[in-house]
């Protein structure tokens, strides 16, 4: 932007200087800087009285004086400049205004800037089965249903239904028809049976965890809200397919022992049905 500002400001200059008129303006600004007329100090001191016309041209671009471009790199800077520590929707990044400033609750990282992201994950094998973004950071509360929705629309290929939604203590005070949500707020009314698969609810934690560092989650290369969300499905779609590969690497092992095991059988009574035979 700053490049765009100097362009557009030599080329009024020079229009409205016309023919002649550059040396004159030249020898002026070097002589208000009270130095010798030589061409760095001069271009130094034409920078400093230009910073004036500058801003102006920067207010000229952002009611409409310009590219769309640049008009909304201006609007971005202003906005920047302008804000304040209690604003709220302040801008955190000019590339990426839907960054949204989010409170962790950890002691080693108390605040982490990005967009708020769902993860689902099924209960007995680890396998996600809903992820999606939340744009504007809304209350975890808030974005239950919609995560249930999307899982019920994965899985319905499957006939597999959702029923028992084990979340933390963010999604406390929140229900969705059809879906039984186990939390440790409800301590006096679990059965033993519910409790262990509370205890269940910690295994999201590596998958999170795997998501952002195998499977770069925790950087997105793509613009704008739809970027984000395709993003994240995307990583998904990835760690479910090293969580397939891995089964499919298990399920060769343990092929591979059984045919050893079972020609190792076979040689040691191979010579006990030939002497048998003979």
């Amino acid at each position: 932007m700053a490049q765009q500002v100097r362009r557009h400001e030599r080329a009024r200059c020079q229009a409205a200087q016309g023919p002649g008129g550059r040396e004159h303006a030249t020898e002026e600004v070097a002589g208000r800087a009270g130095v010798p007329e030589r061409p760095d100090q001069g271009c130094a001191a034409k920078t400093m009285v230009s910073a004036p016309a500058r801003r102006a041209l920067v207010r000229e671009w952002i009611a409409g004086g310009a590219s769309e471009r640049c008009a909304l790199a201006a609007k971005r800077a202003q906005r920047l400049l302008t804000q304040r520590p209690k604003d709220k929707q302040k801008l955190y990044a000019l590339h990426a205004p839907e960054v949204e400033c989010m409170s962790k609750g950890k002691a080693r990282q108390p605040y982490e800037c990005g967009v708020k992201v769902g993860i689902a994950v099924s209960a007995r094998k680890g396998l996600i089965v809903g992820a999606r973004s939340f744009p504007g950071n809304p209350y975890d509360g808030d974005t239950l249903a919609e995560h249930l929705e999307q899982a019920r629309g994965l899985l319905q290929d499957v006939d597999v239904i959702p029923q028992v939604a084990i979340v933390d203590l963010g999604y406390r005070g929140r229900d969705v028809e059809g879906v039984q949500i186990l939390h440790r707020g409800k301590a006096k009314t679990l059965t033993r049976r519910q409790w262990r698969w509370i205890k269940r609810r910690q295994a999201v934690e590596p998958v999170i965890g795997h998501l952002k560092q195998d499977c770069r989650l925790n950087r997105c290369h793509l613009k704008g809200a739809q970027g984000d969300a395709l993003h994240v499905l995307g990583c998904a779609a990835g760690d479910n397919l090293r969580w397939l590969l891995r089964w499919i690497a298990f399920l060769r092992a343990w092929l591979q022992v059984v045919r050893a095991r079972s020609s190792t059988r076979s040689s040691i009574m191979w010579p006990a049905n030939m002497a048998f035979g003979v």
